[in-house]
């Protein structure tokens, strides 16, 4: 069994909100190692000032437990699903799942997906394992596709544990690494070359992750706006037609369901049938309000092939930032925006204002009544989508970097931590800051999650062009795989800059 061992001093920054976690272990399956891992798990999270309990009770911000590498456990059984009835919650707290796979193993399963992934047209016998749905191997065919073989083999383990935090310990004797899981496919790691270190920056990544808290409560307000006013705005049909132009490019990536990945009786409060694939939002100078997409939680929404019914009204930001505010609509289905509402609505409060010449609108966008000379946000459209950026030409393109922290201790979607880190990110774009300035578009990403892109008002354009034409011309290139930690681009001979490797990404 591995001795305490002392919080080490780390170079790493550390985000100034965590707080200290109620952690219990309910212990599963286990090997020999993984009880090794837990047992170092629960000294550092002493260590670190957290409460470990012996079981869990209303407190538990964390579930830890364990089950069988590559073995389905019955949903009846996972603790994500069962926690609340076994111990008498009245809330779900965050489960975190170990699994232990040999070395040998986990290459092998990596091989194995890349392989299969490579077949054209694939075979969906190579996606065959025990637990899944009939129809999983589509889901683990385009996320693989998508994100490459750890992303099959992601979804795989989460759909056999039952739980969506999966801490993948690989290792024989000793711990080689420990890989992070969540539900937009994030996978970082936490080396083993030393143990102090290791333990430490898991226990962080697990704080950091519920130190956090989702701003999804958007609230109604005011009364709804008219139906003559709707259709008289030209800014719900340019959503629809940037929605088409970037599914086009391939922008968004497919919505994943719970449904088709295993089958159970209901997921409750557990989590969302199903996780959007992105959101996007462009600025109405008329109703001075932000017009975004709604969230795909609430129902299936294909983000390149939106109604206006998939459309929803931002017009600000709750007093306590636990949410949007929200305008409804007469005659349509009115859902809640996206999950990430309050980020793009919330930058626009650090960032100047532009005034609209007379010369702003475009042949297929006419000028709204009382558009002109009105003052609006300096980003007129905002793009939040699983993708990374493999390049972008600084001559028509800002990278703005998110602080330190957010890249070596990742945060959640929908959550505070993620809106403030954009927010402060943006924030700094000499772009947005500076009318004069000729870069239309401006990018951060967020890593092991997306990225968000914003551009300015260009004259004669409609919401989203400079972007799409950006992805045309090579300025701004988007790609499947997403940095996982610390990143940087770097210049090449043709003038952009590029995506340097990583050594966090797989």
């Amino acid at each position: 069994m591995n001795p305490v061992v002392p919080v080490p001093a780390t170079s790493k920054p550390r985000h100034r909100w965590l707080h200290p976690i109620n952690l219990a272990f309910v212990p599963g399956q286990m090997t020999a190692l993984s009880e090794e891992v837990v047992e170092g798990l629960l000294q550092n999270a002493r260590l670190q000032g957290h409460q470990v309990q012996a079981i869990p009770d209303d407190s538990t911000d964390v579930i830890l437990t364990t089950t069988a590498f590559g073995e389905p456990l019955n949903w009846r059984q996972a603790l994500m699903f069962s926690s609340r009835r076994r111990f008498k919650l009245r809330r779900t707290p965050a489960v975190y799942t170990m699994l232990h796979a040999d070395p040998t193993e986990f290459e092998r399963l990596l091989d194995h997906f890349q392989v299969a992934l490579s077949k054209e047209p694939p075979d969906p016998s190579d996606f065959d394992y025990p637990g899944l749905a009939p129809t999983a191997y589509q889901t683990l065919i385009e996320q693989g596709r998508r994100g490459g073989p750890i992303l099959s083999l992601e979804r795989l383990l989460q759909t056999q544990a039952k739980c969506i935090r999966i801490l993948l310990l690989v290792g024989d004797e000793r711990p080689q690494a420990v890989y992070h899981f969540d539900l937009v496919g994030a996978y970082p790691r936490s080396e083993a070359d030393d143990l102090a270190a290791f333990y430490d920056d898991i226990i962080l990544r697990i704080a950091t992750t519920v130190s956090t808290d989702e701003v999804t409560r958007h609230q109604v307000v005011d009364k709804p706006i008219s139906h003559s006013v709707w259709q008289g705005l030209s800014t719900p049909k340019a959503m629809t037609t940037a929605a088409r132009q970037l599914g086009e490019r391939n922008f968004f990536t497919k919505m994943v369901r719970i449904a088709d990945l295993v089958h159970v009786p209901s997921v409750g409060d557990a989590v969302a049938e199903q996780y959007s694939e992105g959101c996007f939002s462009t600025w109405d100078p008329d109703l001075g309000a932000l017009i975004a997409t709604i969230t795909g939680s609430a129902r299936p929404v294909k983000k390149s092939d939106i109604s206006e019914d998939d459309l929803a009204v931002i017009v600000g930001v709750r007093p306590d930032a636990k949410g949007a505010l929200v305008r409804e609509v007469e005659g349509k289905q009115n859902s809640p925006p996206s999950s990430e509402a309050l980020e793009m609505i919330d930058m626009d409060t650090v960032l100047p204002t532009a005034i609209l010449e007379d010369d702003w609108d475009s042949e297929d966008e006419p000028t709204v009544d009382g558009a002109l000379g009105a003052n609006v946000p300096v980003a007129r459209s905002k793009l939040h989508g699983h993708r990374g950026i493999h390049a972008f030409h600084p001559d028509y393109v800002e990278f703005v970097p998110l602080y330190p922290q957010y890249y070596h201790y990742i945060v959640s979607c929908a959550t505070g931590a993620q809106a403030q880190g954009i927010k402060e990110a943006f924030a700094r774009s000499g772009a947005l800051q500076d009318p004069d300035d000729p870069r239309q578009v401006v990018f951060t990403v967020l890593p092991g999650h997306g990225t968000v892109v914003a551009e300015k008002w260009v004259p004669g354009k409609v919401p989203f062009e400079i972007i799409w034409e950006f992805m045309d011309a090579g300025y701004l290139q988007v790609d499947n795989r997403i940095p996982q930690g610390p990143m940087a681009y770097a210049p090449d001979p043709d003038g952009l800059m590029v995506l340097e490797p990583a050594p966090t990404t797989v």
